[in-house]
């Protein structure tokens, strides 16, 4: 699980912990990087990976994942592709599922269309060089 905004992240950590689901957690404060990783790659390790889009969006191989879900999106289109990516490598077998989570009528739905709108402009640019 992926969230821009390590408050939602908190958000999330209860419902996890009441339901007796257990989960690791990467974000800018996290000191250990690599054994966070390790720990979830282990076939012992935690079913769910929260993580802060820009502290995970990038130098992670997370192919145990499955699915992948992107809690809020954010501007810049390329960060969420990232850090689905960080799941979906070369070479993986399985099939990496992705979800966003967006309702209908928000700023969410919004930055969305925003996200559109910027691919579509990088595409017109990028087809003209």
């Amino acid at each position: 699980m992926f969230s821009q905004w390590t408050q939602f992240l908190d958000r999330i950590e209860p419902h996890l912990t009441e339901s007796k689901i257990g989960f690791i957690r990467l974000d800018g404060s996290t000191r250990n990087r690599q054994e966070v990783v390790e720990c979830f790659q282990s076939k012992e390790g935690p079913p769910i990976f929260l993580s802060s889009l820009k502290a995970g969006g990038t130098g992670l191989n997370l192919t145990e994942a499955d699915h992948v879900f992107i809690m809020d999106p954010w501007w810049n289109p390329a960060a969420e592709e990232q850090a689905i990516d960080r799941a979906h490598r070369l070479g993986r077998k399985k099939t990496t599922f992705v979800y966003r989570l967006i309702a209908r009528g928000t700023v969410e739905e919004r930055v969305r269309q925003l996200q559109g709108e910027k691919r579509e402009a990088f595409r017109r640019i990028i087809g003209r060089i």
